[in-house]
């Protein structure tokens, strides 16, 4: 197969190139997003979110299932997820994964998306509502992210 090479790109501008396409949000400013309706989707895996807590309110669609979860014509769409015109806002663990996946949802058709910048870690930090997440397998053929927000 001929054609041009096609140059390698760093992870840092994937990142940086993720990161000017979405709206990026302090912890505080995220909770303010939330308090007028956006939703704040954890993307965190089931071990990090019982190991550190999780954000009261907040939606689980872990990383590995977040585009099915979400997109309009995916048979395996949650019935929680949002549709493509209200404010959906990403968290991941420290503000990185959740970057590159909000530009995913760019390309889903998603018109208002953004991430929490420094993800959990920096929710926390900031003194904000956390809560022990309760572990609950899921049954069987339940499958991951279908659940409702966390209360």
């Amino acid at each position: 197969m001929g054609g041009t090479a096609r140059r390698r790109r760093t992870l840092d501008e994937l990142v940086q190139d993720a990161a000017a396409r979405i709206e990026r949000l302090e912890p505080a400013a995220a909770l303010a997003a939330m308090r007028d309706g956006a939703t704040l989707v954890d993307i965190r895996s089931d071990s990090d979110r019982e190991r550190d807590g999780i954000v009261p309110g907040s939606l689980h669609l872990p990383r590995t299932v977040l585009e099915w979860r979400l997109d309009p014509e995916s048979r395996w769409r949650s019935p929680y997820a949002p549709s493509l015109e209200e404010r959906v806002l990403l968290l991941c663990d420290h503000g990185c994964s959740s970057v590159l996946a909000a530009s995913t949802l760019l390309e889903l058709g998603f018109t208002r998306v953004g991430d929490v910048v420094g993800g959990f870690a920096a929710w926390r930090d900031a003194g904000l509502s956390t809560t022990v997440a309760v572990a609950a397998p899921r049954g069987t053929g339940e499958l991951a992210g279908m659940r409702p927000p966390d209360a």
